[in-house]
């Protein structure tokens, strides 16, 4: 589990409203950070005419507005209100509060040597990596180092700004730290029992890895056989030569299979251009794409590049709330092309390339650059991937030591074979 902190997404949080009375200072900076905020979208959006608007009529609109706010948060609310006028996602204003909430337990790259998930308002173990103290899968966890992890997620679920993909990354943030530290943690076991254990953080797994901007941050792949079946699974999409190497490697070792399971749950995206290689691997017709980027001034057509060993069998791509960005892309492309069956849960609606900057009044801005039409013609941004078949991964399953996601896949793609 990487440190959320590292990823290049946010996590929006509400703070409590104070009605303090604002300084000079801090007028002074919600007026400058309006001001950032209407010059980048105007700057930076796709469109010369953001959302179709008159952007420069926007500004005479809001600024008096924002001017006489009587505090932060009215100021926030009115930025909130005129980056509502686009009426598209991946545009955000959050408190600065969010980066302490960010931060607060969960610097540092240390993980505890399992994954976990939100599963129905509970954070639940679905894999364990290198076991320590004989944790489960299935396992609840109910506290970390004093915090209670269900109210955490009771009280972010409230918000309708919060998506699963941040509410995950808020949970993972009580979970990480410094590696070598201990975390004492609370779980529940198979038989509802309560089990407290100090977990001490490892090195992550992976291999790390940056690009651009962007921090380095762990890389892991991982392909095997479930019977006849290929699996491929990795966390994020990045560190391109190897990542990509090891796709091809798989699907070529993968040949005579009766089927292909690429596994991109909680994956929230990475480099656009991999899901283009990828599909490559997958895609034998020339001419083919995933969809189109658009950007100020160029377009960006997601062609792919078939490989004369394509594998041309059976392809399940599984997803849920935490695939996001380029995972939505191979996923969406590929359904669109009728080259796979998408199992799972509705992807995160988050495609569209984002920056996130600090504001003058120390607020986060998260702004879009391009957005993206799927080859089906539909923008995924706010909507996402629907599944072909929608089956949940949940706790009971776990505990069985079943995945129905998997489980789901693997028989369609029987079904397949015995259709032949």
């Amino acid at each position: 589990m990487s440190n959320p902190v590292r990823v290049a997404l946010a996590v929006i949080l509400f703070a409590s409203p104070i009605l303090a009375q604002l300084t000079t200072e801090q007028k002074q900076a919600n007026l400058a950070s309006f001001e950032t905020v209407w010059t980048t979208i105007r700057d930076k959006h796709w469109e010369t005419n953001p959302g179709g608007l008159d952007w420069q009529a926007i500004h005479a609109e809001y600024r008096p507005r924002v001017e006489a706010a009587a505090s932060t948060e009215a100021a926030r609310g009115i930025m909130r209100e005129m980056i509502g006028r686009l009426k598209q996602t991946h545009f955000a204003i959050c408190p600065a509060a969010v980066y302490q909430v960010l931060d607060a337990d969960g610097s540092g790259d240390g993980w505890p040597g399992f994954d976990a998930r939100v599963l129905d308002g509970r954070v639940i173990v679905t894999e364990v990596h290198q076991p320590q103290s004989n944790i489960k899968t299935g396992w609840e966890i109910l506290q970390s180092n004093g915090a209670d992890l269900a109210a955490l997620v009771a009280k972010l679920q409230t918000d309708p700004a919060i998506h699963e993909l941040q509410l995950e990354r808020a949970v993972a943030a009580r979970l990480s730290g410094q590696v070598g530290a201990v975390r004492s943690m609370v779980f529940e076991d198979q038989n509802n029992a309560r089990v407290p254990l100090d977990v001490k953080l490892i090195p992550p797994r992976g291999e790390f890895s940056g690009f651009g901007n962007l921090p380095p941050q762990p890389v892991w792949f991982e392909s095997k056989r479930l019977g006849n079946t290929g699996y491929i699974r990795f966390n994020i999409f990045l560190d391109l030569v190897h990542v990509m190497q090891q796709f091809g490697d798989a699907v070529q070792q993968c040949a005579h299979c009766d089927g292909m399971v690429i596994d991109l749950r909680g994956n929230p995206g990475g480099i656009g251009a991999m899901a283009m290689g990828m599909a490559g691997w997958l895609v034998k017709q020339t001419g083919e794409r995933l969809g189109v980027m658009y950007m100020r001034g160029a377009t960006l057509n997601f062609f792919i590049n078939p490989r004369a060993e394509a594998f041309e069998g059976p392809v399940a791509v599984l997803v849920d709330g935490s695939s996001a960005s380029t995972s939505e892309i191979f996923a969406g492309g590929l359904k669109d092309l009728g080259r796979a069956r998408i199992f799972g849960t509705r992807t995160a609606a988050a495609a569209l390339p984002s920056v996130i900057t600090r504001l003058p009044n120390s607020d986060g801005f998260q702004y879009a650059v391009a957005n993206y039409i799927s080859q089906g013609g539909k923008a995924l941004e706010g909507n996402g991937v629907v599944p072909d078949v929608e089956v949940k991964l949940t706790r009971e399953a776990l505990l069985a030591g079943h995945d129905p996601v998997v489980d789901a896949a693997l028989d369609w793609i029987r079904k397949q074979k015995v259709s032949q």
